[in-house]
C-alpha cells in the first residue's frame, strides 16, 4: 500500500515517535506539511494526518495544509494525536476530522495517546504526563497501525 503521514510534532517529539512506529508498521513516508505539496497527497492511498493538541485542536500549521489539499473521491485517511490531557481522547480530532471529511476523505481509524505537555502554563509545574508516550502507548500504536492494513 502506497502511505503517507503528514504530522507536526514541535515540542517534545511525542507526535514524531507515534508517527515512525506508523510508518515502520504501514512502510510510510513521514513529512512536515512544509515538506509536502497537495498534489503529493493524491499520490497515496492512504494519508495520515496528526500532531499534538493545542487549546483542544490539532496544530495549526497542519489544519493549514489540509484546508489547502483538493477534494478527493472517498481517499483513505487516518487521524493520529498525542496530548497531555487525554481525557477529550478523539473529540478533540474534530476540526481536522471535519475538514477532511468535508475535502471527501474516508476516515478509517483515530489514534490518541498521551504525551509529555510542557506548552504553557504547564511549564511552570514541570510539564504533565512525563516520560509519554511510553513502552504501552507505542505498543498501542503498532497494533493500531496493524489494524490499519487490514482496512485498506
Amino acid at each position: 500500500m502506497n502511505s503517507l503521514i503528514v504530522m507536526v510534532s514541535y515540542h517534545h517529539n511525542n507526535t514524531q515517535q507515534i508517527a515512525e512506529i506508523f510508518g515502520k508498521v504501514l512502510d510510510a513516508r513521514i513529512k512536515m506539511p512544509q515538506e509536502t505539496t497537495p498534489e503529493d497527497i493524491q499520490q497515496h492511498e492512504l494519508v495520515g494526518f496528526g500532531s499534538g493538541i493545542y487549546f483542544g485542536k490539532h496544530h495549526k500549521d497542519l489544519l493549514k495544509f489540509v484546508d489547502k489539499i483538493p477534494q478527493v473521491d472517498n481517499k483513505k485517511a487516518f487521524i493520529f494525536s498525542t496530548s497531555g490531557d487525554t481525557r477529550r481522547g478523539n473529540k478533540a480530532h474534530t476540526r481536522l476530522r471535519e475538514k477532511l471529511e468535508s475535502k471527501g476523505y474516508k476516515i478509517i481509524g483515530e489514534f490518541n495517546c498521551a504525551g509529555f505537555d510542557t506548552f504553557g502554563l504547564m511549564k511552570l509545574i514541570g510539564g504533565i504526563k512525563k516520560g509519554r508516550p511510553n513502552a504501552e502507548d507505542l505498543k498501542k500504536a503498532e497494533e493500531f497501525a496493524s489494524n490499519l492494513r487490514t482496512h485498506t
